[in-house]
């Protein structure tokens, strides 16, 4: 298998970097647990049961999880193709749940559906924060062999980072998420002043990483797929809810 463009995300096998975003980053995203909640509305609203999900790109499973607390019965596949967030995943998830897999795969590279076959097709898959670290074709790439994982009427939904309109609303968007990860560590006690937060959110290491689309582009690419009920289902500045379901056949 090879890439089909060069991508910048290997950042995200450093140990260091993970564990830096875990214990720094991840509790303050902005809106985090609003994306998650609009993630589960959608996938109850679609009215199909969920027996076995894709998480694509999993992290540390944060969307795993909360898929768990809604349907506790069901079986997730988590893959991603970094051990030190793999190893985050199974801590979180290993006691909750005896079934399911947790896959070490690139899905930066062509073929890579074939590591998660066996178990489809899937009545779910989701992605948080992680496709959009490919380039444009490598994002419609992934969203085709999506596609072709999911079963009739199953959703795809993608809580993501998107590319901002213009530079003020990238500022903003920036001053968002300063202001929420300084809070996360005034509630934490962390003692991070808001001017480290600046620093650290300006020089961060996976900055280069972010290959960002618009999100009226990637829902317009899931129509041309031949996703149905395409929108995007959330979206403040730089964060977006968005996705589609498989037609029923």
């Amino acid at each position: 298998m090879t890439r089909p463009a060069p991508v910048r995300d290997d950042v995200w096998k450093s140990e260091t970097l993970v564990a830096n975003f875990l214990s720094g980053v991840r509790g303050g995203i902005p809106y985090a647990a609003d994306q998650i909640e609009v993630m589960l509305r959608v996938v109850a609203a679609g009215g199909r049961p969920v027996r076995r999900f894709l998480d694509l790109g999993s992290g540390d499973g944060a969307l795993a999880a909360a898929i768990m607390s809604r349907y506790p019965s069901a079986e997730p596949v988590l893959v991603d193709f970094s051990e030190p967030m793999m190893e985050a995943a199974q801590a979180r998830l290993g006691g909750s749940t005896s079934a399911g897999a947790f896959v070490l795969a690139d899905f930066g590279l062509r073929g890579w559906s074939r590591t998660v076959a066996e178990w489809a097709p899937f009545d779910l898959v989701v992605s948080g924060f992680a496709i959009h670290h490919q380039p444009d074709d490598g994002k419609r790439a992934v969203y085709r062999e999506v596609f072709d994982l999911l079963a009739p009427g199953a959703f795809f939904v993608n809580v993501e980072h998107v590319r901002p309109a213009t530079p003020w609303v990238e500022r903003v968007a920036d001053e968002l998420m300063i202001d929420s990860i300084h809070a996360y560590h005034e509630r934490t006690g962390t003692g991070k002043s808001r001017e480290q937060v600046i620093r650290d959110h300006v020089h961060r290491p996976d900055k280069a990483a972010n290959i960002l689309t618009p999100v009226e582009d990637q829902c317009d690419w899931l129509r041309e797929f031949g996703y149905e009920d395409v929108d995007c289902y959330f979206k403040v500045f730089e964060l977006a809810v968005f996705g589609g379901r498989r037609p029923q056949e």
